[in-house]
């Protein structure tokens, strides 16, 4: 038999690598890769299913992979007439054409209609385009509406509970009507899916037409003061924060679910103890010399009412004040304070002088 190992290959599949880089999507890459525009070391590659290391050779369309760069963000309002594409079969403008020319190479996460506007993320950083795209990271994504008809005559309510259209199942929308403006209404609604042409669809379920539609915010991002057409960076402190990148702006892993607490195992972990002599969440089960080495208690008091070192936090030694003399919120026996009254009374002040009256 052969040699059957169940080692995981080491680096990370090609298409993962080209997105990595900014070349382009994973699905745009394996497209790519189907074409015969990838070779890796030399050898052009029919499948993307290869893991690569730092170590190998890949190129495209016969040009050497720029090495990867840190992971970026902007911010971008798109105006109404662009479409959210590279190339349009149509011929159409395009958003990435309508771009700044000092901008590197960019992706958008998702994607805004040909006559929608507002807020559009761009990022070269495939992996960040695929991780803010997953349902699973539910980000709101929140719109101004404006239809014609009134709102009052809208069954909106269809809306916020949920609505299949043509068999396509829409999640529950935030909806908010906002005022009334001649023929039309304005409103605000929030999604978190974003599926293609959510809200446009859902409206015409209900018998609303949509004739503006403008994305204002993208989860944390808001399109704020910017204008048709400009670009805003988002600065690297502010992308690490938002998206959970390390110092290198590197996706950090997912999180680790927190393990679930059961009962403690008394036959593991007798007298409620953990190796190294600490009690954890309880007292020790000795009375006396039931203190865990380093001289340190937690959770539980010394039969002395002092811990190792002779201070006292939250409680009181036993002659009323702590080592040092000195008394924190306490009086200590047998001295009275300044303009203080003892248990007999009133202090006592100068005597009063009072002639004898004569016999």
């Amino acid at each position: 038999m052969g040699d059957m190992s169940n080692e995981t290959p080491e680096g990370d599949r090609i298409a993962k690598v080209l997105s990595r880089v900014g070349v382009a999507s994973r699905r745009e890459a394996e497209r790519m890769i189907a074409e015969g525009r990838v070779k890796v070391n030399g050898k052009v590659i029919e499948s993307p299913a290869l893991n690569v290391t730092d170590k190998d050779r890949v190129m495209i369309d016969d040009a050497p992979m720029a090495a990867a760069e840190p992971a970026r963000l902007w911010l971008y309002h798109k105006p109404s007439g662009l479409v959210t594409t590279e190339r349009d079969e149509k011929d159409r403008p395009t958003v990435f054409s309508a771009l700044p020319e000092d901008m590197p190479r960019v992706m958008s996460i998702g994607r805004l209609d040909l006559n929608s506007e507002g807020l559009l993320l761009l990022t070269n950083d495939g992996e960040l385009k695929r991780r803010l795209e997953l349902p699973s990271t539910g980000w709101l994504r929140r719109y101004r509406v404006r239809v014609k008809g009134e709102a009052s005559k809208l069954d909106l309510d269809r809306l916020r509970a949920g609505i299949d259209v043509e068999g396509v199942k829409y999640q529950p929308m935030q909806v908010q009507f906002d005022r009334q403006q001649g023929a039309n209404a304005w409103l605000t609604i929030s999604i978190r899916e974003g599926k293609n042409r959510e809200i446009r669809r859902a409206m015409e379920a209900i018998g609303a037409v949509v004739n503006r539609l403008i994305r204002v915010s993208y989860g944390p991002f808001q399109i704020g003061n910017l204008k048709a057409g400009e670009v805003e960076e988002i600065k690297r402190r502010v992308l690490r924060d938002q998206l959970g990148l390390d110092g290198d702006m590197q996706p950090l892993e997912e999180p680790k679910k927190k393990p679930v607490r059961t009962r403690r195992n008394e036959d593991a972990h007798p007298k409620g103890r953990i190796a190294g002599g600490r009690t954890v969440g309880g007292k020790s089960a000795a009375k006396s010399g039931s203190k865990p080495a380093g001289g340190k208690t937690f959770s539980s008091k010394p039969t002395d009412g002092r811990p190792a070192g002779g201070k006292t936090f939250g409680s009181k030694p036993t002659d009323g004040r702590p080592a040092g003399g000195k008394t924190f919120g306490s009086k200590a026996p047998g001295r009275k304070p300044f303009g203080s009254r003892d248990d007999a009374g009133p202090a006592k002040g100068p005597r009063k002088f009072t002639p004898k009256k004569p016999r």
